[in-house]
This record gives structure tokens, sequence and C-alpha cells, in this order.
């Protein structure tokens, strides 16, 4: 077993244990679920709208090199700058460039996932630059030492009381403060930030391929903010959030906003095609946008597992997965958690280390019935422990007991041999690390096939 293997069994083991997690997120995903179905009543056909949804990510996927050439040429055609980057190193080098470039001594962050998945807060922080979350929930994981607990709801795991208690311990003030006044200190603290700082980073929730722009959606407004008062923008893009068209956004903008927080829309919705032009007043005076790769295109030349690029980050099954809520975000300890995480993780990072997240599931497929653009995550992950084995990632022991299991399922008198006690102690000592967490199997004394015998005896032919 790997190291990435035995923290992941480490950790959720003792978080599944936790019973105050256990209430935190089943209050906080019960909020969630009650929310989500105002938010579809939108949709007069639920299902024709996702299936729409996942066929434009299909032919946005399928054409994603023309889609991505054609994004660059009109971009930089309004004076924007396209990086191309192979990995995370290549994105925190050109980051670097420009921070040098601009005597960068701060940074505002709006919230991105990709921006986590190359640890650039630690990144700017070891180069001696401040790097501000501006998301509350972004911010207070900041302040905490921890990185996001889930894609869209970055603090899940904490109470109104822990985040009061957070508050008062970083920040010096009085303990036992509701959630508005906490969310009034967090932004006097963060407009100061706003104004200091020489560049604003964000990601983006789509790419626009024929408009040459990036769309964000969000809650609270610091992504505007992140990108007005700085004098220079980075986007920070995963590649494969292209959409073919601006048209596609009165589709999927709301459609994000019901399955990742239960709303008809987010608050602020922003379309960004460059950096500001000659009759503009406001915006940044320079725009760079990397596209990022760190993975994608190993996972786009997998026929089958290229469906999981269609995901728009909603974290609807996170919120359905009953892993999820039993051990938390954190025990995954990769960027992306819950299913979509367990689907891509391996393809980005490596099959041989991250194996284990797609052997982390109940295959009970509520997953794939929750997502917005119909990504069959179940199947993919049972995908993934294929090709798991294929590559040889199985230990001899394993191979040889489900050869043996395959033998004696093929032949009815062995399968009907030893039932009950004798075959619950054979099983059960070949499988001891079944039993570590979960009851002893139980073999019935009699087999479906034995009773159907007894039950409807044989006449003679």
């Amino acid at each position: 077993m790997n190291k990435n293997a035995a923290a992941f069994l480490a950790k959720s083991t003792i978080k599944a244990q936790d019973l105050d997690h256990r209430r935190k997120i089943n209050f906080n995903i019960g909020k969630y679920n009650a929310a989500v179905p105002k938010g579809q009543h939108q949709f007069p056909d639920l299902m024709s709208v996702r299936e729409k949804a996942k066929n434009i990510k299909w032919r946005a996927i399928e054409h994603l090199d023309t889609l991505l050439e054609q994004f660059e040429k009109q971009i930089t055609a309004r004076g924007a700058q396209v990086i191309w980057a192979e990995n995370a190193d290549d994105a925190l080098a050109a980051i670097e460039q420009i921070c040098k470039a601009k005597n960068c001594t701060s940074v505002v962050k709006s919230k991105s996932m990709v921006t986590e998945e190359i640890h650039l807060n630690h990144f700017l922080e070891s180069k001696g630059i401040e790097s501000v979350e501006t998301d509350l929930g972004e911010y207070i994981q900041q302040l905490d030492g921890e990185p996001p607990y889930h894609i869209v709801t970055p603090a899940m795991h904490k109470s109104k009381e822990d985040v009061a208690k957070l508050f008062a311990n970083k920040l010096g003030v009085p303990s036992g403060l509701t959630p508005a006044e906490i969310t009034q200190i967090a932004r006097a603290k963060l407009r100061k930030k706003y104004t200091a700082a020489q560049i604003g980073i964000t990601g983006a929730n789509f790419i626009l391929a024929d408009i040459g722009g990036i769309a964000l959606t969000e809650n609270e407004g610091n992504a505007r903010l992140t990108t007005a008062w700085p004098k220079t923008h980075i986007a920070i893009v995963g590649i494969e959030k292209v959409l073919p068209s601006v048209n596609d956004l009165p589709l999927f903008w709301p459609l994000l906003a019901s399955y990742g927080t239960g709303q008809q829309v987010t608050v602020y919705n922003s379309i960004i095609t460059g950096p500001k032009q000659p009759h503009e007043a406001n915006g940044p005076e320079e725009m760079y946008v990397i596209l990022l790769d760190n993975g994608r295109t190993h996972l786009l030349a997998n026929s089958k597992a290229r469906e999981a690029l269609y995901c728009i980050r909603c974290g609807a099954c996170l919120n359905a997965c009953p892993v999820y809520k039993n051990i938390g975000g954190h025990s995954y300890n990769t960027t992306y958690s819950g299913p979509i995480g367990s689907v891509i993780t391996p393809h980005l990072k490596g099959m041989t280390e991250y194996q284990h997240l797609s052997f982390a599931s109940s295959l009970c497929g509520n997953c794939t019935q929750v997502c917005p653009v119909r990504i069959n995550l179940h199947e993919l992950l049972l995908e993934n422990r294929y090709e798991s084995v294929l590559e040889g990632n199985s230990s001899l022991t394993e191979r040889l007991a489900w050869k043996a299991w395959k033998t004696a399922s093929l032949h009815r008198k062995m399968m009907n041999t030893g039932n009950g006690a004798l075959k619950n102690k054979i099983v059960n000592q070949l499988f001891k690390k079944w039993s570590q967490h979960r009851s002893p199997l139980q073999f019935a004394d009699k087999t479906f096939n034995e009773l159907w015998q007894q039950q409807t005896p044989q006449t003679p032919s």
C-alpha cells in the first residue's frame, strides 16, 4: 500500500467516527438539499436541459483544440496575453515572472480550484508575496491553514461557532460573533487588500471560445473587485472549461447555480474579454490567461474517461455521496474530492498512487443521478478500477483470490459446498481486511439454487 492510500485509510477511519463532524455536514447538506429542488423548478423539463448541457460539453471536449485556439485568437486581439501551461510548474513560473515584472508584493484572489490544484498560495508566500483569499469561505480556510473542504463550499465542515472562535483567535475580535458580524469584519479587512494589491488572480467558470472571454459566476462580488482594482489580472483556467459560444451561458449559468447552491442564478455574473480598452473607464491595464493542462490531455486521450471533463464543478456529486458525507473532504488528500475527484485524480496524478480513490465508493449511482451534465460517474469509477488492474496495480494475493472466486462461481457444486458456518469461516479468513471496518461476511445455510430445488422438485423427463 502506498503512502497516499495509507493516509486516506487513516484519515477516513478517524473522520467516519467523528459524530460532531457528521452532525455539521448533515446540517449543511440538509440546507442544500432543501434549496436545490427550488432552484431546479425554473426548468420545465430538467432532463432535457441536462441532456442538452451534456451534448454541448461533448462537442466542446471533442473539439477542444480548435475551440481553445479560437479563444486565444479572439482574446489576444483585444490585448490579453494567453500562456499555455503544460503542468503546475509551468503555470507557477509564468505567474512568478509576471509578479517580478510588476514588482508585486501583494495579490488578491477570488475562489479558484485550479489555483488550489497548483498550490499557488504556498508558492507566492515562498516568494515573499502576500496572497489573500477574498471569498469568505476560502478566507476562513486560509486563516485556519486548511485547504478547501468542498468544491463550492470551502468551509462546509465548520459551524458558525467554529468560525467565530477562529476569528477571535486569528484576528483578535470579540468571541461569539454572529455570522453577520463575522461577514462585516471580513469585508472591512478585505477591502483594504483590494486597493493595495498589484495583481488580482481569478479562475474561470467557463471559457467562451467564440467571443474570446472568460465567464465568472459568484455570490459575493469579490471576483469583480479582484479584477477591477489591481492593474493586472491573471486568470488561471483548466483547458476543459471551454464552451463553444457565449450563447451557451443562458443554459450553463442557471444550471450551475441551481445544482451548486439551489439558486436560480448566482448574484454576480461577469464576462471578461480582455484588459481595459481605450474607451473604457474601468478594468485592469493588463490581462493574462493561463490555460492549464496538468494532466487533462491524458484524461482526454482516454476515450471512456474523457467524459469526466464535462464537469462544471457544481459539487452536487459530493453532496449526494454517502462516502464523502462520512469521511469528509480532507480525507481524500487531493484538490478534488468526492466522486468527481475519485474519477479524475487517478488520471491527473497517476493511477498507481491514487487508484484507491476509485475503490472508495459504494457504487450506489447517486452521483450520476444528480450530475447536471449527466456524467456516468459510478461507471467511470468502475472503469478506473478495471484500468488499475490492467496496469498491474493489484497484488498477487488479490489476483489469486479473485481467480479462486471466479472458479467457484462458475461451478454450481462448488458454490453449494460448505454453506453456512464452514463457508463463513473460510471466506472471512481469506478476506481479513474486509472485516476490519465491516461486519464479517455471513453466508446463508442454503443457496438460492438449493432452495429452488427444494421448493420445485425435479420431475423425471
